[in-house]
């Protein structure tokens, strides 16, 4: 039996905006792919970076969906139905909005695939698959290895993908993935993720955990193990890590090379309205926090929401010059999201401010990267216009320049200058 899995392209996009560039691996599917036992055959198609052969034979098709790409999964899912294909769907979108899901598939899976995957493929050869399969959260993983071998010949960004565990502890007013995981973090068994790294032969790492600090204490045991595999890592981490002066030491000597960072937000009422708790704790506009990265030589990703109730365009222009300031090796400005099922998605839609009939992520006429509801202190189009400009201002060459020259970080040696120019590269080139 031949499986087909498919990464979507995110669909409609504004124009000039180049997502190709700079494709990371998508993780999911090589997982996916480990699970899936000779003679049957796997093969990955990435719409990102290529086109997706649907004339090719296939015995069913598996779709990772995501908000962002949920209408283009749809789109797909009917072109290979029409070809009499089975289609699974999977992902957090097709969790959170399963009712939906299962309307533009023959089934999905609502949680982890890992529990369900042997029992779905076996009903599948016996002509009875099922039209939901429920996966409890248990150890992410538990038994599985990617298999990175559908990943040769692919025009990736050259960092492997890694996990040490998923979900996240907190319960961010905006996040669908403190709703998907229901505010549980669950850590994978330390030997895996070491054995994982030692068997495929890693060496730089970004832990695409959802915040790899979330259990410090066995966060720390982990890193102990690490440090003499001699790798190079980048995770997405929660501001409180700073307070803990052991794990930022066992951090830098296990090799992280930098976080990124959630900072949402430079307004302590945002911050309160986001129920950003890590962010809040004695508030003072990051300066202690900011100056612990920059002792360790942390790089620093910071992640701004923009649009928010208390935005309006001159707070989203001294958040820009904010995050130039300080020097951050990237920032990105997104423009605050209403995903489904979040509290955010849930007080917009009873104030009757969402747009495109409240389903954004599967609406024709929706681009990435533009405002889906209506924000309070500017209109929808200059949201969209100001988180252009933000990205614009940010990589600009003068912006590059003046945020390289830190000694503490960016210009630390000569490893952190390739890595800052080369991201701020790319992303100057899909951005501007």
């Amino acid at each position: 039996m031949k499986i087909t899995l498919i990464k979507p392209s995110l669909g409609n996009l504004i124009t000039g905006y180049n997502i190709a560039e700079g494709s990371m691996e998508p993780l999911q599917l090589a997982i996916i792919a480990g699970l899936i036992l000779k003679p049957d055959e796997v093969i990955m198609y990435d719409e990102r970076i290529e086109k997706i052969p649907f004339d090719e034979p296939t015995d069913l098709v598996c779709i990772t969906v995501d908000s962002f790409s949920a209408y283009r999964s749809y789109k797909i899912s009917a072109e290979f139905q029409s070809r009499g294909i089975k289609v699974i769907l999977g992902g957090m979108h097709a969790s959170l909005l399963p009712d939906e899901a299962s309307q533009h598939a023959d089934s999905i899976v609502v949680g982890d695939a890992e529990p369900v995957w042997n029992q779905m493929i076996k009903d599948f050869k016996e002509s009875n698959l099922q039209k939901i399969y429920h996966a409890p959260f248990g150890l992410p993983q538990e038994g599985c290895f990617p298999n990175r071998d559908i990943f040769k010949g692919k025009k990736y960004l050259p960092v492997s993908m890694l996990q040490f565990s998923r979900g996240c502890k907190f319960n961010c007013s905006f996040c669908s993935v403190s709703q998907f995981f229901n505010h549980s973090h669950t850590c994978r068994k330390m030997e895996d993720v070491l054995y994982e790294i030692e068997k495929d032969k890693l060496k730089t790492i970004l832990f695409v955990d959802d915040n790899m600090v979330s259990n410090k204490a066995e966060l720390k045991v982990f890193l102990k193990e690490l440090i003499p595999l001699k790798v190079k890592w980048a995770s997405q981490s929660s501001m409180d890590l700073t307070g803990d002066k052991e794990l930022m030491k066992l951090m830098a000597d296990s090799g992280c090379i930098g976080n990124l960072i959630g900072f949402e937000s430079i307004n302590i009422n945002t911050l309160k309205w986001f129920n950003k708790s890590p962010n809040i704790k004695n508030f003072d506009n990051y300066k202690k926090e900011l100056e612990i990265f920059r002792d360790y030589g942390f790089l620093t990703w910071a992640s701004f929401m923009i649009g928010n109730d208390f935005d309006n365009l001159d707070t989203i222009e001294k958040t820009v010059e904010f995050a130039i300031k300080n020097k951050f090796t990237l920032a990105f400005f997104h423009i605050l999201m209403p995903y489904p099922g979040t509290e955010v998605y849930n007080q917009f839609k009873s104030e009757g401010r969402l747009l495109y009939d409240g389903h954004w992520w599967n609406h024709p006429d929706y681009r990435y990267n533009q405002a889906s509801f209506k924000p309070k202190l500017m209109s929808a189009n200059q949201l969209s216009d100001a988180a252009v400009k933000a990205n614009k201002d940010f990589y600009s060459l003068s912006s590059i320049s003046q945020r390289l020259f830190d000694g503490k970080t960016n210009f630390r040696n000569l490893v952190n200058i390739m890595i800052y120019s080369r991201l701020n590269y790319i992303i100057r080139k899909t951005s501007t």
